[in-house]
């Protein structure tokens, strides 16, 4: 097993090891840190699952570690280096860009399914540059328009980030000048660790198949499934002998009550008043639960109010629009949207994949900087991306109770789409995390009412468990529907300052779009 000082319970060792088993199959043995080229082409699919705090994310990290160190190369979605024969590569994949955000921030090396689906096209001058970082070529010299000191700058930055784009950022060059375009994937990679798995459809699903000889999946039984999958999860469809669960729970240094909480509701005789009095008592105990009377406004600008029902998310942002005195026909800087996808004909196609590349992929969160340069465009900063701040295309829609059409306070001719992101359904907050998340309980109360199940469970306890596994920090459970008057402006001064990671790019195209 692996020499990793971790000390792993039983069901985490037992993971551990079938994992490493799938690995060895396919050319990768990690107890004796050998890698072999890749020969049998078998595919091969695995999957750990376990509820919030079980360790899926400790076993995910340490399996990567582990594979870096065997010699395995780590891709990024950011840029490859020239294939070999021997190469054998690892993926770390998340459905959206917050969600491979909380790995990174984990120190995993995570990006997004769809940044892996499409790659970079670099520029011949700054190709050689990427490799030198890579460590796959020499130091170059006489690189138009970068110093000595700008490549020392570069080197710095990717030794403690491992970013290229964000190296090359860093010596002063935009992204416009070393990435000139997007492409499908054409050759396949090889080991694939799928985190958040509990979102695939089967249509990510089979094109990670596709491109991934070995699939482990890692992903949370309880939450809900994609709305489209009749409440299946793909990974519930492998035979028993390919997942592993992983059933302790294991907890914070100073226990954390907002798990205590998610883990209650598998009781199956508790009912949503009794919950709720567990949250109250939490709440006295403890200052990580709040046993709130109204929503916070000042919190809904980073974090979204979670909310069961289209209606009561369309109430909540209109409520919050108008306590900042938002107008009508415009948006204020520091305002979330939530990307709903991209309006662009097929033969736009590039400019399709320069927007998804950016991170403004449906599901995206985005807060609104301010107007971009041209009649349409937005400055927009994509929470969760590693170069999140963008100029783009924008089609902004404002939704109304009770009105069908939403009112569209500005527009490109074509570009992203964003709806307002003040507040968002549950469904859409899987795979994120928030410092401080607000649950709106009437509406859980209200799906309690109904006596709607999934997959066996009811609907609310489901509901109730994602809401609260979104909180890192502290749960706000909301029982009024009522909303505080901010105490201080919206603001974006926390996102527009100079980051080395981050550069802005204009995203246009010759006809204007």
């Amino acid at each position: 097993m692996s020499q990793s000082p971790v000390i792993y319970s039983e069901d985490q060792a037992e993971a551990y090891d079938a994992v490493s088993a799938l690995l060895k199959g396919a050319g990768v043995d990690l107890e004796n840190g050998i890698v072999v080229p890749r020969v049998d082409e078998r595919r091969s699919v695995r999957a750990v699952i376990g509820k919030a705090g079980s360790g899926k994310t400790l076993l995910l990290a340490q399996l990567y570690k582990a594979l870096e160190d065997a010699g395995v190369d780590i891709v990024s979605g950011d840029w490859e280096g020239r294939k070999r024969k021997e190469r054998r590569t690892l993926a770390i994949l998340a459905p959206t860009n917050k969600a491979a955000s909380v790995l990174r921030n984990r120190g995993v090396p995570a990006t997004t399914i769809h940044r892996i689906l499409y790659t970079p096209v670099y520029d011949p001058e700054y190709e050689k540059l990427a490799e030198w970082l890579a460590g796959q070529g020499e130091r170059p010299v006489d690189v138009d328009g970068l110093s000595e000191e700008a490549l020392d700058r570069a080197y710095a930055f990717y030794q403690k980030n491992k970013s290229i784009p964000g190296a090359l950022a860093a010596a002063g060059l935009r992204g416009s000048d070393f990435i000139t375009g997007w492409k499908r994937r054409d050759d396949p990679l090889d080991i694939g660790f799928i985190d958040e798995s509990s979102m695939l459809d089967k249509k990510q699903f089979e094109d990670l198949q596709e491109i991934f000889p070995t699939l482990v999946l890692f992903g949370d039984p309880a939450q809900l499934a994609p709305v489209n999958q009749a409440g299946e999860m793909m990974f519930e469809r492998l035979p028993e002998n390919k997942t592993n669960v992983l059933s302790r729970i294991h907890r914070q240094e100073s226990d954390s009550p907002i798990l205590d909480l998610a883990h209650a509701l598998a009781d199956p005789n508790l009912s949503f008043d009794q919950f709720e009095r567990m949250i109250e008592d939490a709440a006295k105990a403890d200052d990580r639960v709040i046993y709130a009377q109204r929503v916070e406004s000042d919190l809904m600008a980073r974090s979204p109010t979670l909310v069961w029902r289209n209606a009561t998310r369309i109430r909540l942002i209109q409520a919050f629009r108008g306590v900042f005195d938002a107008p009508s026909d415009a948006l204020l800087p520091g305002e979330p949207l939530i990307c709903d996808g991209i309006e662009l004909p097929a033969k736009h196609r590039k400019k399709r994949l320069d927007l998804e590349a950016r991170g403004l992929i449906k599901g995206a969160q985005v807060v609104y900087l301010g107007p971009g340069r041209k009649p349409g465009f937005s400055r927009l900063h994509v929470m969760g991306a590693e170069d999140p701040n963008i100029s783009a295309a924008s089609i902004v829609k404002i939704e109304f109770p009770d009105e069908e059409e939403p009112f569209i306070p500005f527009a490109a001719r074509m570009g992203a789409t964003f709806l307002h992101g003040a507040a968002v359904t549950i469904h859409k907050a899987q795979g994120s995390q928030w410092e401080n998340v607000q649950v709106f309980a009437p509406d859980l109360y209200a799906a309690a009412r109904a006596g709607r199940m999934e997959a066996g469970i009811p609907l609310w306890k489901r509901l109730a468990y994602v809401a609260i596994t979104r909180a890192e920090k502290r749960l706000f459970w909301v029982t009024r529907a009522r909303l505080s008057k901010p105490t201080v402006p919206l603001d974006v001064a926390d996102l527009t300052q100079k980051q080395a990671a981050g550069f802005a790019l204009e995203l246009q195209d010759d006809n204007g779009l």
